[in-house]
């Protein structure tokens, strides 16, 4: 696991292998397994056009986006191939009628082995894109988590959201005061060192199939 800690100044400079990951492809979906380090959809300078819908888009032309992930989360997204699969997909995220499971490497040792963070979250708008903990005005934000394995320094969780908010697994696994190492936003110290990428992966994605209504599941192995 590299060492160094990554440059303050930001570049985007998104991964070139694999150009797009296939994961799964029919008529409705495509599902691809995103790389930590590139937009999901391109970002509002022209250096930030390259993004994952635009590679999509070149190998099979008219997909959507549904869903997002950050940037430097790797993992399962889905996008539609055609209208009537964007809309049910579309409502299917909205009702949170999707399941996501991620796995994360947070610093330090987690003594319980499992447990729910029922924190709202709003943007902390001096420092956005970073999110913060706010009952007050914060929207709801609720996340599961069990632990896999603990090492000597960190410990491996299963993340579930069970609402879709910007950066909340990350502001979550902190207010337990585990970081997720690699974290350019909330990490700081030995956990931001220990990684160059943010060590989140979504590793499964569970909805209903467009043509028929079937639960399916799409998975890609965590590459940390």
């Amino acid at each position: 696991m590299a060492s160094a800690r990554p440059d303050p100044v930001f570049v985007y400079a998104p991964p070139s292998e694999p150009w797009l990951e296939t994961v799964h492809v029919d008529d409705d979906l495509l599902v691809v397994n995103k790389p930590s380090g590139l937009l999901s959809v391109p970002g509002k300078a022209p250096e930030h056009t390259d993004c994952l819908e635009i590679r999509a888009q070149d190998v099979f032309p008219g997909c959507r986006i549904v869903h997002r992930l950050d940037m430097d989360t790797s993992g399962v997204m889905v996008l539609a191939r055609n209208a009537a699969a964007h809309r049910h997909l579309g409502l299917q995220f909205e009702r949170r009628k999707t399941k996501k499971a991620y796995v994360a490497e947070v610093w330090g040792i987690v003594r319980d082995d499992a447990g729910t963070v029922d924190l709202p979250l709003r943007c902390d708008w001096p420092n956005r894109p970073k999110q913060m903990v706010c009952s007050e005005f914060g929207r709801s934000a609720v996340t599961r988590w069990t632990v896999m394995r603990r090492g000597t320094e960190t410990t491996r969780v299963r993340l579930c959201p069970l609402t879709g908010r910007s950066h909340q697994l990350r502001v979550h696994m902190l207010s337990l005061g585990h970081p997720i190492v690699g974290d350019r936003f909330y990490a700081t110290g030995a956990a931001l060192e220990r990684s160059v990428r943010l060590l989140l992966h979504s590793q499964e994605l569970t909805l209903h199939h467009p043509a028929d209504g079937r639960l399916v599941t799409f998975r890609a192995e965590c590459p940390f």
